[in-house]
């Protein structure tokens, strides 16, 4: 089941939030060799301080952890701001209430494989995006914005993510880091769901009708900038 730990759940999800700093490290650090912070046996940084929201994946006990992603508003603290401003152009502005960072996104392969068999790594993170999409929806969230290597932009698109690419920088690691911001609707919720052959919703809040404007506006500002 998908669920979203906010600040509030915190002590009530300790368990899981363990092994989702666990995950993290052996995905991020012991896998990818990439450079974060690591404290024992997790990977934590310093935006896990300002209070995010953690989409999970989790068993009906909430014992088993098999995905995760951080959520962070923009008009706070995040990596895309603080360390990963030169992949975007100078003239777009994302901080806005609708526009959220969508960071850390990783999948317990072996645990997976143990009680989801029949479930590949591959379409694990596409049932997560579709659950991000969700919850975004139920939350108020127009815009999802996220940094990614470019083999990954395969995977949104297997996916049949909405993902404009707005600009990408070298200088971060062995490969370019892109920025892609991706549009949340019932238009590409329903696109998502058509391409994953999924008719029920995976997070039980989507029960909501949000306004739309906010990506045709963004939209228009990213055209405008990139023109310039």
């Amino acid at each position: 089941m998908i669920t979203v730990i906010q600040p509030h759940h915190y002590r009530q999800h300790r368990g899981l939030l363990d092994q989702m700093f666990r995950l993290r490290k052996r995905v991020f650090f012991d896998q990818l060799d990439w450079e974060v912070p690591v404290h024992g046996d997790w990977e934590r940084d310093a935006y896990d301080d300002f209070g995010p929201a953690y989409l999970v994946w989790t068993d009906g006990r909430y014992k088993a952890l098999y995905g995760a992603i951080r959520l962070l508003p923009t008009t706070g603290p995040t990596l895309l701001y603080d360390v990963f401003r030169r992949t975007f152009p100078e003239q777009i502005d994302l901080a806005a209430p609708g526009i959220w960072e969508g960071t850390r996104m990783c999948i317990d392969e072996a645990l997976l494989a143990r009680d989801h068999p029949t479930i590949d790594p591959g379409r694990a993170f596409c049932l997560m995006l579709l659950a991000l999409c969700e919850v975004a929806l139920a939350h108020g969230i127009h815009t999802m914005v996220s940094n990614y290597e470019p083999h990954l932009k395969r995977v949104y698109q297997k996916a049949g993510a909405a993902l404009d690419e707005i600009g990408r920088a070298d200088g971060y690691g062995k490969r370019p880091v892109c920025c892609g911001v991706f549009e949340v609707s019932e238009r590409i919720l329903g696109a998502m769901r058509e391409k994953l052959d999924i008719a029920e919703p995976l997070y039980p809040r989507h029960d909501c009708q949000l306004p739309r404007r906010g990506w045709g506006a963004l939209k228009e500002r990213v055209a405008e900038a990139v023109a310039i």
